[in-house]
């Protein structure tokens, strides 16, 4: 059962609940619980704090803090939820108990490090002469303020004692020199900042002011953020700050000052507690026409969502947590009740506070408001306590104290197993690795933090009037490059720049002492400079700007079709391959040299493809490989046509009396002679390679506003001697086949031969006059289209007619057909 403030009993009947624990000892937890294992925890369960006056002649008096703050009480029983869901686990740490300490930092330094004393000692107070050995807590979550949490630090940092906050976002935290002992389950604000800055840059603000809260959080979040703005070219009019200890007249001045500057964004880099104050003093001013961008501390705090507000605070962006959903924890809060614990002032004024009720009376028997009865029900009350609906800082309270738990567990398992050096606490919580039942992973990096992932929230207005948080983006630094910000639109923001830009024909010129976003525009003289050869002057001539580079490429409608024509050509010989090889053993395979139609089928598959080597963009290997194998792969190609030709005219030779000719040009010799002409084709492109190979080349001759990227030659002489010798090799081969096409038979390959090296011979001969006059990327898609062209007219001519008969006319696939008009034309 959680202990009361023993404060209550000896105060009298005059002090109410709330007011005796203001003068009560800090030193005593607001809730507490006894367990195998204790875990301590520190919130700003109050908001207003007033520090009584030092006159150095008598004993301070206690701190006083008021106000209690819902969120924050939410926080606390987030993690009695979590350890009680612990407790009853039979997983988790069985048969162990947790128990909980839990005390009010008031978002006060002093009064968060009396808390961490009262924490390592093992006694109630800390003031008396006996101490205890050792810490009454195993690890401590909290607190909700960077301050507050360095400054308890600097006490349980000496003995070690784990402490994880759920809302301290300062990136000084990340230390590890100074905050060993130090985690937390919300990202630090290095990468918020750093989002932040992203964020202005991504809309063009150029020009914005700044405000942060004066303490830990703020000025190391506003700095980094100053940071990254000026390399993202960000300016900053003005810098301000303000802290709830300032008196009021700061706040008026800071107002003041947003109101007459320029820039109409401003980054809020404040707590809530602080903007709490400047909300107030804004609505005094009248302060309207900024776009706020927050930080996470309050952009989705819900006590600001009000009709109140929402004239300056619609349409504010910044970068939160992601919630999630905690089962269970809502049917928890609601049955918190005074009755659990009759000793708790702390739930006494919590109740007092919600229903706007006492449980007190006063001496003269009169009632002091409206009386509690205890039987109020949180099911009727909307607040910041009962609202679940946006749970991001409470589950990082959950997360910590599953934290804890886990880093417990595995501790107590290898000291049970005997294991030396990592049965402690830290050690064991800087390994944690699990999966809540939400699916969330938890760890930590090796500075004690977690992933920094974040929502991009806005504040817009829904159709019934009230301020809603509508996730319009996000924000990873998990991802690769650097960060990266997504789902944001442009439309209906305002414009904050210091200087709008200069009209063309004018220029900006630096004003002396303003930032390098202020500045004039100047007329620019009447002498212009030239560009350089990679720029061009823009249509106002006012500036050089980068040359458009052209090149074919695949995704134009040219290389996509060019593309698609090489692909389609490669797949149809394919399909001819198939038909030949399936069909092998019939006499017409086997009356066209099967050998060399296989290979014929082979290197025209090259050809086609080689011709994508000439798409896309140049580059050293590209340019090489596009000429080199375009020359072997169609001298292959004619090599088998011409050893084909020859068969044909050897064949009919053969046929005369007494000629042995065959024995001379047998399958062995026509391997050789193909290897041959193909080898003298490689060697030439060995030499071209080798003395002066062709590379990458900006052509900025033909067009004066643009580069054409293509490939120089390096000596056209080894160019013209490629393609001088496949032309050697297609006129030997059409006069072998003109000279055999009358023969005798009744399938004659010889004309089909000749009518492809007619076509072949056609297309290469015009190829030279347009290769030459062909400007840019259509020189390149002049050749791509000879070669296709020239391909398409072997592959049709020569084994079209060839799977006609094969597939469509099979009766006619006879050897007594193929013979039978040479007998009949016989003497």
């Amino acid at each position: 059962m959680a202990s009361g403030n023993p404060c209550s009993a000896a105060n009298g009947l005059n002090v109410s609940s709330a007011l005796c624990w203001m003068l009560g000892s800090p030193e005593f937890p607001l809730l507490s619980k006894e367990g195998d294992i204790i875990i301590g925890g520190a919130f700003s369960i109050h908001t207003q704090i007033a520090k009584p006056l030092l006159s150095f002649t008598d004993p301070p008096k206690r701190l006083i803090c008021s106000r209690l703050h819902f969120r924050e009480f939410r926080f606390v029983q987030t993690m009695i939820f979590a350890i009680e869901q612990i407790n009853n686990s039979t997983s988790l740490l069985p048969n162990i108990s947790i128990g909980y300490k839990i005390f009010d930092s008031c978002s006060s330094t002093v009064s968060a490090t009396r808390a961490a004393m009262a924490l390592m000692n093992g006694q109630e107070k800390t003031l008396g002469k006996n101490c205890s050995s050792k810490s009454s807590v195993h690890a401590i979550i909290g607190t909700s303020d960077s301050s507050s949490t360095i400054a308890m630090l600097q006490t349980s940092g000496i003995f070690q004692i784990p402490m994880i906050s759920h809302f301290a976002t300062c990136a000084c935290l990340s230390n590890r020199r100074e905050y060993s002992s130090f985690f937390r389950t919300i990202p630090s604000d290095y990468h918020q900042s750093r989002a932040l800055a992203k964020l202005v840059k991504h809309f063009g603000w150029t020009w914005v002011g700044t405000i942060r809260s004066d303490n830990d959080y703020g000025n190391n979040g506003m700095a980094t953020f100053i940071k990254a703005a000026g390399q993202e070219g960000v300016c900053i009019e003005y810098s301000e700050a303000i802290l709830r200890t300032y008196p009021q007249s700061q706040a008026a001045r800071v107002v003041r000052v947003i109101r007459n500057g320029s820039a109409r964004v401003l980054v809020a880099f404040l707590s809530q507690i602080e903007m709490d104050i400047l909300l107030e003093e804004a609505m005094k001013q009248n302060l309207t026409g900024v776009q706020w961008v927050g930080s996470e501390s309050w952009i989705t705090a819900g006590h600001l969502a009000t009709k109140r507000h929402s004239d300056i605070l619609i349409g504010s962006l910044g970068f939160t947590i992601r919630k999630s959903k905690i089962p269970g924890l809502r049917e928890f809060l609601l049955q918190v009740n005074p009755s659990q614990n009759p000793q708790s002032s702390l739930l006494r004024e919590f109740w007092e506070t919600t229903f706007g009720c006492s449980f007190q009376s006063r001496l003269d028997g009169q009632s002091q408001g409206r009386q509690c009865s205890g039987s109020e029900r949180l099911d009727d009350v909307d607040n910041t306590f009962t609202d679940v609906s946006e749970l991001r800082i409470s589950n990082n309270v959950y997360k910590a104290v599953y934290a804890v738990a886990h880093a417990m567990h595995n501790m107590l398992k290898c000291r049970h197993h005997g294991e030396k050096g990592h049965c402690f606490v830290l050690k064991n919580l800087q390994r944690v690795n699990f999966t809540l039942h939400s699916g969330e992973r938890v760890n930590f990096d090796d500075y004690g933090d977690p992933a920094a992932i974040y929502d991009l929230m806005n504040w817009q207005r829904s159709p019934t009037g009230e301020t809603v948080f509508v996730t319009v983006g996000s924000y990873n630094a998990l991802l690769p490059n650097g960060k990266h910000i997504n789902k944001l639109s442009d439309e209906n923001q305002p414009q904050s720049v210091c200087s709008e830009s200069c009209i063309p024909g004018f220029r900006q010129a630096v004003i002396k002492g303003k930032p390098v976003c202020c500045f004039s525009c100047i007329a620019y003289s009447a002498e212009c400079s030239r560009c350089s050869l990679e720029y061009w002057s823009n249509e106002d001539r006012s500036l050089c700007v980068p040359k458009v580079v052209e090149f074919l490429s695949f995704e134009e409608t040219m290389g996509t079709l060019l593309t698609a024509l090489s692909l389609f050509g490669a797949s149809l010989t394919l399909v001819v391959s198939v038909v030949f090889f399936q069909f092998r053993d019939t006499p017409l395979i086997k009356a066209s040299n099967s050998e060399l139609s296989f290979l014929l089928l082979f290197s025209l598959t090259l050809c086609f493809l080689c011709s994508l080597t000439f798409i896309g963009r140049p580059s050293d290997w590209s340019c090489m490989l596009r000429h080199t194998a375009f020359g072997i792969t169609f001298v292959l190609c004619i090599s088998c046509v011409l050893g084909k030709t020859i068969v044909v005219l050897m064949a009919f030779r053969a046929t005369l009396p007494g000629s042995n000719v065959m024995k001379w040009f047998g399958p062995a010799q026509r391997r050789l002679s193909v290897l041959a002409f193909t080898l003298i084709q490689v060697v030439i492109c060995i030499l071209w390679l080798t003395v002066n190979p062709p590379f990458p080349f900006k052509n900025m001759e033909h067009y004066k506003e643009k580069i054409i990227l293509e490939c120089a030659l390096g000596s056209p002489i080894w160019f013209w001697a490629v393609l001088g010798y496949i032309g050697l090799l297609a006129m030997l081969c059409f006069i072998l086949a003109f000279l055999a096409r009358k023969l005798p038979d009744n399938f004659n390959e010889a004309k089909l031969i000749t009518f492809s090296m007619l076509i072949y011979c056609a297309v290469w001969i015009t190829f030279i006059p347009a290769y030459v006059s062909s400007p840019g990327k259509f020189t390149v898609a002049v050749e791509i289209f000879a070669i296709l062209a020239s391909s398409y007219g072997l592959l049709f001519c020569i084994f079209v007619p060839k799977c006609f008969i094969i597939v469509l006319k099979p009766e006619l696939n006879t050897k007594k057909h193929l013979m039978g008009k040479t007998h009949s034309r016989s003497p």
